[in-house]
């Protein structure tokens, strides 16, 4: 499998190299965050497989600096196991630094019959149907391959980097080379470009990077195709909040939150 076909290749026990199809839109030596998240999430229920559990409640990824395109090694520690759920803490380093660090809720699913007339459900559904939304495109895309080729966009609400909208993200390529990606990986990597798809900035003028991404999610989520419906609120001092609802073709499944530092470009 050649370097492209995958944002990561193993490279040893808890260690993967990633390609160029993680790099982001700030610097062209730096990945896009959603691939490492997804990367973090895979290990993290890899962990809790043999304790029987299977969904991830809660990822919040602590972004401490930017991740450069390179090898990373992931460790994941256990903070508490019990009967329905666990709590986990990860460390993400690459070139000899710890890049990332962050908490994980994993918990037991066991079936549950629900009432009926429960007050907000059924739950919502996204906007539109990805098979009803037309192509997006990210302003960032360049000749150079990256987070725009590994992923594949449609807009079910509004206007990419244009305010509020919804849209649809389906993975073009596998996170890890020789696996079909998990459905919680195939969200995180699109949960984390909320603050990008809802952007209120001119891209040009100023950086609006998020230094922490939330998600939570209520259930598994089902199918290829993964709906961000995202807002970009932002304060007067430098500081700003993306909040995003996250859907699969079967309606909403979490939450995802992104605190953000806003400058003008060429600002210190």
């Amino acid at each position: 499998m050649s370097a492209l076909e995958s944002a990561f290749l193993p490279a040893g026990e808890a260690r993967w190299r990633a390609t160029q199809l993680t790099r982001g839109p700030w610097d062209p030596g730096h990945q896009h965050a959603g691939p490492p998240s997804a990367l973090v999430a895979r290990a993290v229920l890899a962990a809790a497989a043999p304790m029987g559990l299977a969904h991830l409640a809660r990822l919040t990824v602590n972004l401490l600096r930017p991740i450069p395109i390179d090898a990373l090694a992931i460790a994941v520690n256990t903070d508490y196991a019990g009967r329905n759920s666990a709590h986990f803490a990860f460390a993400l380093e690459a070139q000899g630094k710890e890049v990332a660090r962050g908490t994980a809720l994993v918990q037991r699913e066991a079936p549950l019959a629900l009432p009926e007339g429960l007050p907000g459900h059924p739950l919502p559904n996204a906007p539109r149907a990805p098979g009803d939304s037309p192509a997006g495109q990210f302003p960032f895309a360049s000749k150079d391959p990256g987070y725009s080729d590994l992923v594949e966009t449609r807009v079910a609400q509004g206007q990419m980097f244009r305010g509020p909208c919804a849209i649809w993200f389906r993975l073009r390529h596998p996170i890890v080379a020789g696996e079909a990606p998990l459905p919680v990986e195939r969200v995180a990597v699109a949960a984390d470009s909320g603050n990008g798809i809802s952007a209120i900035l001119d891209f040009r003028k100023y950086l609006f990077v998020n230094t922490d991404l939330t998600i939570n999610l209520l259930r598994q989520p089902k199918g290829e195709w993964v709906c961000i419906q995202a807002q970009t609120l932002l304060g007067p001092d430098s500081s700003g909040l993306a909040e995003s609802r996250i859907y699969d073709e079967e309606g909403l499944i979490g939450r995802g939150t992104q605190s953000l530092v806003v400058r003008a470009r060429g600002a210190a």
